[in-house]
């Protein structure tokens, strides 16, 4: 095979394999999306879906969690809606936990 086709289709599979998307839907409804790409640390938290659909999050330094709308805009949860553990009426959600601070 001729070396340059084969460094393109090289560079052409990793480009798809970092573009790709995972999607889920959790029990109350809450859409995830996630990007595949190096340097996320994927995390397991749970949401109670009062912000509306899970995009996105990460936790701050500050301790607190910063959720992505659909707009890609960032917020704090400062009404304790997202946790590390589980409880009642809470919806798992896997983000990519990518830190953002603002």
């Amino acid at each position: 095979m001729n070396s340059k086709i084969l460094a393109i289709s090289v560079a052409l599979a990793a480009a798809a394999a970092l573009s790709g998307c995972a999607y889920d839907q959790g029990p109350h409804g809450a859409t995830v999306a996630v990007g595949v790409a190096p340097g996320y640390d994927y995390y397991d938290g749970y949401y109670d879906g009062y912000y509306g659909p899970f995009y996105d999050g990460y936790w701050g330094d500050d301790g607190a969690y910063y959720y992505a709308d659909s707009g890609h805009a960032w917020h704090r949860d400062d009404g304790h809606h997202f946790s590390h553990s589980m409880s009642s009426g809470f919806s798992h959600v896997h983000g990519s936990g990518v830190h953002r601070e603002h």
